[in-house]
């Protein structure tokens, strides 16, 4: 029996826990973090063309670039929290199809566990 699973037709939902009927696919997260960076980039440009122009501007030119930085840094905060939660949905799933595998396959779960455990056990014990 195949347990590998991918995003796409999971069913992985949105959000904390609630099921408003849509699913991440892999280009979500892409798209999320592309998002995140961007807005990113642009504050950080932002922040620099404020501090070049502090020494000179007025209190107008301030306030605007002000504002300017709070709207950026509200958008890379919700693609943030976006990106959180597809990276939730993501290992959600995972753990789901591990417990299914483990469920499904019981003594190669035991064998694969004891073999991590004895190569581990080498490891901390060549230190």
């Amino acid at each position: 029996m195949d347990q590998t699973n991918n995003l796409e037709g999971t069913g992985g939902t949105k959000g904390n826990g609630s099921s408003n009927g849509s699913t991440y696919t892999p280009g979500d997260v892409t798209v999320a973090r592309d998002r995140l960076m961007s807005d990113l980039k642009k504050t950080i440009s932002d922040a620099e063309q404020w501090l070049r122009g502090a020494a000179s501007s007025n209190a107008d030119d301030i306030g605007e670039a002000r504002t300017k930085m709070q709207e950026t840094l509200r958008s890379a905060k919700t693609n943030l929290l976006t990106l959180e939660d597809s990276v939730v949905a993501r290992a959600k799933l995972a753990a789901q199809s591990t417990d299914t595998y483990v469920h499904d396959n019981p003594w190669k779960a035991v064998i694969v566990g004891g073999v991590v455990g004895l190569l581990l056990g080498v490891i901390v014990s060549r230190d």
